[in-house]
């Protein structure tokens, strides 16, 4: 028998296999066990990476590439965020690209979970020792519903962020820079029961928002202010060259205070106000705020650009979707349609009743805290609106926005309509969270606050607001 045949001959072991993890020795428990591991801790770590290993490699270059696109996307935004980040928001704030993002991010869900699957299907647990095979069984579960929840989290917060900005904010208005260092922005409280021809408002607001620090100022102006100014140059002006006068006729308003601008501008002319503000529909305005903005301009001096009317009757949701309102009540006030009679006592109208001290509101509360009034005054009244404002725009904390981001964004998609063009929603985001930093300051022009409400002394007023926009001997430093 010659040398080579005698080799042949002899009795061989197993042959050492070089590739355990894409052909292993199925009989060797402990090698499959080990083996085990790596795939699930590899293909979480680095999706794809346990189909090159010991899968199909088409779908390891799949898994792979996506993984790689990954995180060089998460990187740019990184780098994005740290050294453009005015940018990188005013880009990430358009409503097309969060529902791209939101595809994106859905698709690599998917896709993680799928690769998640077969890696468990690679590991080939009948061949691994007990009880570790229900261990990588439990990681394996555990590790796909982490990568399925990030996706299930994410991509629903993209669609409604998308959808609600597409939606509330106006797509092609222009975007004006801010005024004498403030971007003012009219805040209405529009009230449209069931009965009324027409919207009311029984909260009318200017809030100015410093363009360097974020800081807040609320300024209140009453509802039945009368005789108000109109700005110069404004349609209004041409016809009340010095003040709003109302109307007599009784189908048109005949009050002279502000909220009957609805009335004058709207059901006063045969078109509706369209050949005062042609321009209102086309900027998601109507020739009613227009007309209301124009007061408000003429009666505080400042240039109003914007405007974001909140409906009250929807306000209560936005509420409840951030979770509720803290608010101090000073006096106990009454729920309910108002007394049948003159002099009639609450106890006998009441549907219920608000008590003293501080409070977590639910937003049906919160909205009978704000426009309770029949055992109050006007005053009193407005005073409360301006703290449930104060109290939502602090409940709005990035965390809190976040954690109840498709709530907030239905109930504000229902509520809130503004002309605030998408250009300029990165910026008062930034400027948002700037304020959080700040102390908010409020102005009533009330009685208190020496305003008559007949005859209101408007160069008295914007020097009121001026001195509390522009404090004397004040420095504001721009916020890195």
């Amino acid at each position: 028998m010659t040398l080579a045949a005698e080799r042949l001959a002899v009795p061989r072991g197993p042959v050492i296999n070089e590739t355990p993890l894409r052909t292993p020795d199925a009989r060797n428990a402990a090698m499959m066990t080990r083996r085990g591991w790596w795939l699930v801790i590899l293909g979480f770590l680095i999706p794809g990476s346990a189909q090159s290993l010991a899968g199909s490699r088409r779908f390891a270059k799949l898994g792979l590439a996506s993984t790689l696109v990954m995180w060089l996307l998460i990187v740019i935004a990184a780098l994005g965020a740290l050294l453009w980040r005015e940018a990188v928001a005013d880009l990430v704030l358009r409503p097309y690209v969060l529902i791209a993002l939101a595809v994106v991010v859905a698709a690599y869900a998917i896709l993680w979970v799928i690769l998640s699957i077969d890696t468990l299907r690679l590991v080939r647990l009948v061949k691994t020792r007990t009880p570790q095979r229900f261990l990588i069984a439990l990681l394996a579960i555990v590790l796909m519903l982490l990568q399925g929840a990030t996706g299930a989290l994410a991509a629903p917060r993209l669609f409604a962020a998308g959808g609600t900005l597409g939606s509330i904010f106006h797509s092609s208005g222009p975007v004006v820079p801010a005024s004498d260092g403030y971007y003012n922005v009219l805040l209405l409280g529009a009230d449209s029961a069931e009965g009324r021809d027409s919207v009311r408002y029984d909260s009318i607001s200017v809030i100015s928002v410093n363009a360097d620090t974020g800081r807040v100022t609320i300024t209140g102006i009453p509802r039945d202010l009368q005789h108000v100014p109109f700005s110069d140059g404004s349609p209004m002006q041409q016809l009340y060259p010095n003040y709003f006068e109302g109307h007599a006729d009784p189908a048109c308003g005949w009050s002279s205070g502000i909220n009957q601008l609805t009335n004058a501008v709207t059901f006063c002319r045969d078109d509706s106000g369209e050949s005062l503000y042609p321009d209102a529909e086309a900027n998601a305005s109507t020739p009613a705020i227009e007309a209301t903005k124009d007061a408000a301009e003429g009666l505080l001096g400042v240039e109003i650009p914007y405007y974001v009317s909140i409906d009250m009757h929807g306000f209560a949701a936005l509420i409840d979707a951030l979770g509720g309102v803290e608010i101090t009540v000073d006096e106990r006030l009454p729920e309910g349609p108002g007394p049948a009679y003159e002099g009639q006592p609450a106890s006998e109208w009441a549907t219920g009743w608000i008590e003293e001290g501080t409070q977590h509101m639910s937003g049906e509360t919160a909205l009978w805290y704000a426009r309770s009034r029949y055992t109050t005054s006007d005053w009193d009244r407005m005073q409360r609106q301006r703290e449930l404002q104060e109290a939502v725009i602090s409940q709005m904390t990035p965390q809190n926005v976040l954690a109840r981001f498709q709530e907030v964004a239905r109930a504000g998609d229902d509520v809130i309509t503004t002309d605030v063009p998408q250009g300029l929603v990165s910026t008062f985001v930034e400027l948002a969270v700037d304020s959080r930093s700040q102390e908010m300051t409020s102005i009533e022009l009330n009685p208190d606050s020496g305003v008559d409400q007949e005859w209101p002394d408007a160069v008295a007023i914007r020097q009121l607001v001026d001195e509390a926009l522009h404090p004397a001997g004040e420095t504001e430093e721009p916020v890195e």
